[in-house]
This record gives C-alpha cells, sequence and structure tokens, in this order.
C-alpha cells in the first residue's frame, strides 16, 4: 500500500482557533480523505505550537502557568477535530510532548555538527506577533504588516544563530527541480526572489532568564530554542524521528497545508534545516490567502472575528465545509460576510444540491420498484486528476457544475411528465455519481445521498433548510 503524509501548520495556543486555521484544517482533510479513497495509507498530522515569547507574555497576563495556559487551549484545538467533521485518524501533536522536545534537541545537534548553528551578539526589531525578526523590507510605516497594532519589540543580546545564507544557492537548484514544489507557483517565485536579494542567518534561541518557556538548547542551559526552530521540527518527530526510523522513513516527505504568512518559514527557512540534518526536503507546499471580514482583517480588537463554532451552529458542519471548499478563494486573499454565507448557502445549498436531491429521489421513490444498483463510477479521470493537484476550489467547481448538468437535464427530460423509469434510473446513477465526489468534501451530505439512493427514498427533510436574513 502506497503512504502518504499530510500535515497542516500547527498554530500558536495563544487565541481561540479562528475560521483562517479551520479553512486550513478543512483543506488538509479533504485531501487526506481523497487519497484514503483512493488506497493510500495516509498520515494526518495537524497539532498546537506551544513555545515562545507570544505565549509566555499571555499566560502571564491570565496569571497561569504557561503549561496550564498551553494545556486549557490546546484541547480547544484539540475539539477542532470533531467540530470540522474530520478524519478520525487525525494525529495531534503538542511541541511540549517529551518525544517532540528530544527530537528538537536532536535536530539542533545535527545541525551543530553540520557547522550551522553559532553564538553571537545582536541587535534586532522582533514582532512578538508573528514571532520573527522584522528587517526595513519587512516593514510598513515602521510596523509589522500582519500585526500593525503591536509595537515592535528590541532585543539585544547573545544568541544562536541558523548558517541561513549558506543555503541560497542549494535551495534555488532544488527549486529549479522541482518546479511544483510550491502551489501556487506564484509564490515560490517570490521566495526565488527573496533568496536573489540575500539571506541573512537567523536566530535560533532566547536567553532563558528573559523567556524561560522553550526546550533546552542542548549544551548551553543557560538558552531554549527559538520557537520558529522548535516548532518545524514537529513535521518530522510526529512520525517518529529520530527513533522510529522505518515509521519515519514510510511517510517522508511530506505535503504541507500553509498560510502565506508562512511561505518564508515553510518554503526557505525549513528546507534549508532538513538539509543542514542531512534529511530530504518537504515533498510539496500548499499556500492559502488570508480571510477577510467585508474589507478588513479579521481581529478580536475590532470585533469582526468570525469563528468555526458560530458558522456550523448556523449553517452544520458540511456547510462550513462547503463554504471553505467552494467560496473561500483557496490561493488569494478573500472577502467574506455574515451575508454573503447566507446568500451562498441558500443558492448552492437549499436551492442547489439540497433541492435537486428532493426532484431526483421524489421521482425514484415513486416510479421505481426497487432502488438503482450502482456497480460503475462514471468517467471522473478529470475530477481525479484536479484533487491530484491539491486545487480544492476547482474540484468542488466540476460538482457543482454537475448539479448544474443534471438539474439541466431533468429540465429537458422533464420525468415527471413522462414517468420514464430509463431516464428516472440515469438520474439517479448520476446522483450517486456527485455524492461520491462529494465524499472527501462534504461527508456527511454524500452519505445521506447514499443511503436515499440504496433505500430509494425521498428525505424526509430537505438536506438543507433556507435561512432567511
Amino acid at each position: 500500500m502506497k503512504s502518504f503524509y499530510i500535515t497542516t501548520t500547527l498554530p500558536y495556543v495563544n487565541a481561540e482557533p479562528h475560521i483562517g486555521f479551520a479553512m486550513e484544517l478543512v483543506h488538509a482533510d479533504i485531501i487526506a480523505r481523497w487519497k484514503q479513497l483512493n488506497g493510500f495509507d495516509v498520515f494526518f498530522n495537524t497539532g498546537t505550537d506551544e513555545h515562545g515569547l507570544k505565549i509566555y507574555q499571555a499566560a502571564l497576563i491570565e496569571n497561569k502557568t504557561p503549561q496550564a495556559y498551553t494545556d486549557e487551549l490546546a484541547q480547544k484545538f484539540k475539539n477542532l477535530q470533531l467540530l470540522l467533521g474530520l478524519s478520525d485518524d487525525l494525529h495531534f501533536i503538542r511541541t511540549t510532548d517529551e518525544h517532540h522536545k528530544k527530537a528538537a534537541q536532536e535536530f539542533w545537534k545535527l545541525c551543530k555538527n553540520a557547522g550551522d548553528i553559532y553564538k553571537k551578539e545582536y541587535k534586532i526589531r522582533y514582532c512578538v506577533g508573528c514571532e520573527l525578526e522584522k528587517t526595513d523590507s519587512g516593514l510598513a510605516d515602521g510596523r509589522c504588516p500582519i500585526h500593525p497594532n503591536k509595537e515592535l519589540e528590541m532585543i539585544e543580546e547573545e544568541n544562536y544563530f541558523f548558517r541561513l545564507s549558506k543555503y541560497g544557492p542549494k535551495l534555488l537548484e532544488f527549486y529549479d527541480k522541482n518546479p511544483d514544489f510550491v502551489i501556487p507557483d506564484f509564490r515560490l517565485n517570490e521566495m526565488r526572489a527573496l533568496i536573489g536579494r540575500g539571506l541573512e542567518d537567523f536566530s535560533i534561541s532566547r536567553l532563558k532568564s528573559k523567556m524561560p518557556w522553550g526546550i533546552d538548547v542542548p549544551g548551553d542551559s543557560n538558552h531554549v530554542q527559538y520557537v520558529w526552530f522548535d516548532a518545524l521540527v514537529n513535521y518530522i518527530s510526529t512520525i517518529g524521528w529520530p527513533d522510529d526510523m522505518d515509521k519515519f522513513n514510510k511517510y517522508w516527505p511530506v505535503v504541507q497545508f500553509a498560510g502565506k504568512d508562512q511561505v518564508r518559514q515553510q518554503v526557505v527557512m525549513w528546507q534549508a534545516m532538513l538539509m543542514s540534518a542531512g534529511l530530504l526536503p518537504s515533498k510539496q507546499i500548499v499556500i492559502h490567502g488570508f480571510i477577510n471580514y467585508e474589507g478588513q482583517k479579521m481581529s478580536k480588537s475590532l470585533g469582526n472575528v468570525i469563528s468555526p463554532q458560530e458558522v456550523i451552529d448556523e449553517y452544520g458542519v458540511d456547510a462550513l465545509r462547503y463554504f471553505v471548499a467552494r467560496e473561500f478563494n483557496q490561493f488569494e486573499d478573500m472577502d467574506i460576510s455574515r451575508e454573503k454565507l447566507r446568500s451562498a448557502y441558500n443558492a448552492n445549498l437549499a436551492n442547489g444540491l439540497g433541492n435537486l436531491v428532493s426532484r431526483v429521489m421524489t421521482m425514484a421513490e415513486a416510479h421505481l420498484k426497487s432502488p438503482v444498483t450502482i456497480s460503475e463510477w462514471e468517467d471522473m479521470s478529470e475530477f481525479f486528476a484536479i484533487l491530484d493537484k491539491f486545487e480544492i476550489n476547482k474540484a468542488t467547481n466540476y460538482i457543482w457544475a454537475k448539479i448544474g448538468e443534471l438539474d439541466a437535464l431533468i429540465q429537458k427530460e422533464k420525468p415527471w411528465e413522462s414517468k420514464d423509469t430509463k431516464v428516472i434510473t440515469n438520474l439517479v446513477a448520476k446522483l450517486y455519481s456527485i455524492a461520491r465526489m462529494l465524499n472527501p468534501i462534504m461527508p456527511e451530505t454524500s452519505n445521506k445521498i447514499k443511503e436515499l439512493v440504496q433505500a430509494n427514498k425521498k428525505p424526509s427533510e430537505p438536506l438543507f433548510l433556507r435561512k432567511d436574513a
């Protein structure tokens, strides 16, 4: 059996889960389910990034120990598995796990033995929100463009550094040999341009006296590993590295899903770190954009955050998965609002898919003596090829095009007048094919449609009730 490994990034546990990370999780889950349906042994990873200054400060504000604080919020992220209808065998890693701590230290030793870790004095401007140092080129009006409401901190101390500057030519060579390494391709071009301007070594430790919440640096009890260095190692520690190399070799390399604020860390920093440690680079990295609300970035301070729980309470799990798969732009920034969600739900789920299922199965129950026997797939090679490229928007649009074609066929054949059982049987078979394609995207809805076909029954209630303003 072929193996397939897919992971999301690990979100910081300094705030409640938001719909942006829910999008990333659902995207990855769709691909994980798709691969499982195609006979792959899938390892699907997510989890929580629990070290660093941002989390340490948040815990202090709430008068909690960092461990107690992260335990509480990590559980809320873990609960997303059930909330979002994710695969049952999803693996959840925490960077406070003992195995991960050991792996991060072993990885540090490999990079140091390669001559890529050294100590120096330095002074930087630092964004706690990003947990990254900021140069002039990365600022807008003197502030971090991603966290403009946060003051930059000045850090001046002796830290350990990773020799990223050494890896520019190796990274460019790797990109040239693997032009599909990053999806969409313009994100890889951004990283080529970044490397062309010259890579700078980056800090990978903090003084424990100033920031004690982290994994100890091997051989230096005065320092803890900087959160980015530690957290990135989760992608290999979660599949057994370095203790279980059979498991590691079975699943590595990985397909990573990440947001556009992670491109440099995942495509440049992490790949250079893997090269330093003598490990294969990641297989592919799929980058999504940001979600804005009515033209503004979502922010708790602005009161415009839409939580996944809020959407599910209003529309249901599969409706949220539909929004993520089709209505949210996969690769670019997107703008949503409560009105846009309601309009899309009514048009495409209540009036679209739900009405189609009701029409077809009402005719089937009335005019067919027994359930339609479904033994073969329609030719879905085109659909398969789209998902194999991780193009989830395009794949879901393909399904809705089939829904439109089936609606048009009903209007053309008028089976409610002719009562032609061959026509109705064909409609049911096509509806079943739509249910099959929906399986990785809207699994609950897919199963409901299949059950109706297998029982030759119309739905006792609409699959999707209309929502009024």
